[in-house]
């Protein structure tokens, strides 16, 4: 197992601008010489086109002892079309592409430029067909089928096929948003109005020019942009939900009960909400991710509007990414677990803080199976499944997983028990006090907390005897938490059954509609979860008469017929091959559509593949990339 040398954990802290140690492998941009402080970004939807176009002004700041004459930036499938620097004409280069990173775009500057002192860039340009950060979607696509729509998805690298850029977390900047559209427009700023009314040409509509302002720095992942038919309800005094105009008041029945109660608990645990206003957009159905975090406007899934209020959970994730992620970020996706860890770690403690205790360790352990499968997928060595992961060479998207989620989650509850929870509390506000409005990686976290606990001696003791380098870079398994089990051994008791009655059909069990009259949709999700874990798969027969008495085929709920047709699919029952078929072409979140397809692939192989060529379009490019490598396309 490579571990990474010990000298890296008291590596200086890359919080400050004038630190110029770059951290990560994933961009190619010089950001030890220069720092991003500022971006604009001025561009034009052209729906009939597919692209973007316009021009981005860039402020950069040099952040050298000495004085270099040399800009690079991120690019990747972009079309740049001139360059200038303080107002002239530049000369510039592409690179050629290097895998999975894209074109260094290379701007020569006249002369040197002295630390502390800025630089303005205007770079006119244009997205390409082969842009990996947008999806173009048609108006049959939609649920109304009226107008077209597009949505960005930048996380990780994917916001350099958008604009060139220093395309890492560990550079933050502040953003202006003048985006221009026949539509509608949404982006990860506070909106500062919508003007400048321009007619369309030969029957083309015409187009308003949208504008919002992020004073908070982000770094460029989170750049988001959306246009669409889009409406707009309250949720919260400080909230808004906006989706389709038909979708809307089923969306705001799932959010508004707990949008605001999120917010305060957040708030009690941490400090103050930094950004204003917390909306919710939720997207057509073929976005790939339950949520992104993007600030202001957190882009959602419509399949956590499941009519029962089961799945709002993911609210809770992304809200919670206001404070870790958004306002204090990992500084590479090699520390992605200080992100994700910690925002799950949040999103347990509000549900902890509303339902009770017993919920956050239920939602544990539901975390915990999806880690399981995230190990078995990978097998138990593999250098995904540490919590730092070496990404130097590899594409961020082959390591995104469960693993930085849960493995991280389980770290941070590893330590709480460790100092004890009242303790543990009062870091919890130093930390994102310390690091907000900067990223750090996971040393910077561990001395941070070592400074912090300095002075107890017992608990200095404690966090002095911790395995750091196991928690860090051993693959495989953390040691499993001991969960408070009474919300799922009612699921257990009765997966014992089906399974007991698996290996003998005449045992005399009979299921009935009222085995889970009583249980939350997620407790059926526990239950079908432990019966994929069984040692031999149901029978055929088994899953049609458990489909039927359950409800569970019939279901609304994804993350529950999810569930159910992955037991099908394994036990070869040939009633779900079709209805899963189905499935993948109405839903484009990965957490689902990935699993199901590699299930299915194993079942009916051409039904896989003929199920993939029909709906290719319909999938985010980054799910259809990740999808093509699922199923073994070249």
């Amino acid at each position: 197992m490579h571990r990474a040398p010990q000298a890296m954990i008291t590596r200086p802290m890359a919080t400050d601008i004038t630190v110029n140690i770059p951290r990560d492998p994933n961009t190619l941009s010089n950001y030890h010489n220069f720092v991003t402080t500022h971006v604009t970004a001025n561009l034009e939807i052209d729906f009939n086109k597919k692209i973007l176009t316009g021009s981005v002004f860039l402020t950069l700041k040099s952040v050298t002892h000495s004085e270099t004459d040399e800009i690079k930036l991120d690019t990747s499938y972009l079309e740049i079309k001139d360059v200038k620097v303080e107002g002239k004409s530049s000369e510039w280069k592409i690179a050629p592409r290097l895998e999975p990173y894209g074109s260094a775009l290379s701007i020569k500057l006249d002369q040197g430029v002295e630390k502390d002192k800025d630089v303005e860039l205007e770079i006119l340009l244009s997205t390409t067909s082969q842009c990996t950060a947008l999806q173009w979607m048609g108006p049959e696509q939609t649920s109304n089928k009226k107008h077209p729509y597009l949505f960005s998805q930048c996380q990780a690298i994917h916001a350099r096929s958008v604009f060139p850029c220093q395309d890492t977390p560990d550079v933050k900047s502040t953003f202006e948003f003048n985006i221009r559209s026949p539509l509608p427009v949404l982006a990860s700023g506070l909106p500062t109005g919508s003007r400048d009314y321009r007619p369309g040409n030969d029957g083309d509509s015409g187009t308003l020019l949208y504008t919002f302002r992020q004073q908070v720095p982000i770094p460029s992942y989170l750049f988001a942009l959306a246009s669409g038919d889009l409406a707009c309800a309250s949720i919260g005094p400080r909230s808004t939900v906006w989706t389709g105009p038909e979708e809307l008041s089923a969306c705001k029945w799932e959010l508004e009960r707990d949008m605001e109660t999120y917010m305060e608990v957040a708030e009690r645990i941490v400090f103050p909400y930094a950004w204003t206003t917390y909306n919710v957009l939720v997207l057509p159905a073929s976005f790939p991710y339950g949520g992104m975090e993007n600030p202001i406007f957190t882009f959602a899934t419509p399949t956590i509007i499941s009519g029962d209020r089961e799945n709002v959970d993911v609210i809770a994730h992304e809200l919670s990414h206001s404070w870790s992620g958004n306002l204090v970020s990992n500084a590479s996706w090699e520390h992605f677990w200080l992100n994700e860890g910690w925002t799950t770690y949040l999103e347990r403690r509000l549900q902890a803080a509303i339902h009770g205790d017993s919920h956050r360790d239920f939602s544990a352990i539901i975390g915990w199976k999806a880690l399981q499968d995230s190990v078995e997928r990978y097998g138990e060595g593999h250098e995904f499944t540490r919590l730092v992961i070496d990404l130097k060479g590899k594409d961020p998207d082959d390591a995104f997983s469960s693993i930085p989620y849960e493995k991280g989650f389980i770290f941070l509850y590893y330590l709480e028990k460790l100092i004890g929870k009242d303790s543990w509390d009062k870091f919890i506000p130093h930390y994102f006090n310390k690091f907000k409005y900067k990223s750090l990686d996971s040393y910077d976290f561990k001395s941070t907390l070592l400074d912090f606990f300095a002075s107890d001696d017992a608990a200095s003791k404690k966090l002095t005897d911790i395995d750091w380098d196991k928690w860090f870079y051993a693959p495989g398994y953390p040691p499993k938490p001991d969960f408070d089990e009474t919300l799922v051994k009612a699921c257990y008791a009765l997966a014992d059954k089906w399974e007991a009655h698996t290996q003998n059909p005449d045992d005399g069990f009979k299921p009935r509609s009222s085995d889970i009259a009583s249980w939350t949709a997620n407790q059926s999700v526990v239950f079908l979860e432990k019966l994929q874990k069984m040692d031999y798969p149901l029978r055929t027969d088994d899953v049609t008469l458990m489909g039927d008495t359950y409800g569970y085929a019939e279901s609304q709920n994804v993350e529950l017929v999810s569930r159910f047709f992955g037991l099908g699919l394994t036990a070869k029952c040939e009633k779900v091959y079709e209805p899963t078929a189905e499935l993948l072409g109405k839903v484009g979140r990965m957490k689902f559509v990935r699993p199901l397809y590699r299930q299915l692939n194993l079942a009916d192989r051409a039904l896989a593949l003929k199920t993939f060529e029909k709906n290719k379009t319909f999938y985010h490019p980054i799910c259809r990339g990740l999808l093509e490598k699922d199923l073994g396309y070249n």
